[in-house]
């Protein structure tokens, strides 16, 4: 507990009430929950499909329409994309 005797410890339903499914962050962007999770099974997805198949371009298309809300959760600040195709697809996002 810090001096002020608030707690530092931030919980999921801090961020987005059990009751609401969509929250607005930083810049205005709408963060629907499910995003991170998605984001990280399109990112699996990824690695066994095959550049240049329609699978491939789906996916791809995905993970780009998604980054906005991790870039908005800071999720971009904090962790480090391990995976090259990875960070090659959202080089420009």
């Amino acid at each position: 507990m810090s001096d002020s005797g608030t707690s530092n410890v931030v919980r999921p339903e801090d961020i987005l009430p059990d009751n609401v499914d969509v929250g607005v962050m930083d810049g205005g962007v709408q963060v629907r929950k499910g995003t991170i999770g998605a984001f990280i099974a399109n990112a699996k997805n990824l690695s066994v499909l095959e550049s240049g198949t329609p699978e491939y371009d789906e996916v791809v298309a995905q993970l780009r329409a998604l980054a906005p809300a991790l870039k908005a959760v800071g999720v971009f600040e904090i962790f480090d994309l391990r995976s090259s195709d990875l960070r090659n697809v959202l080089v420009d996002v």
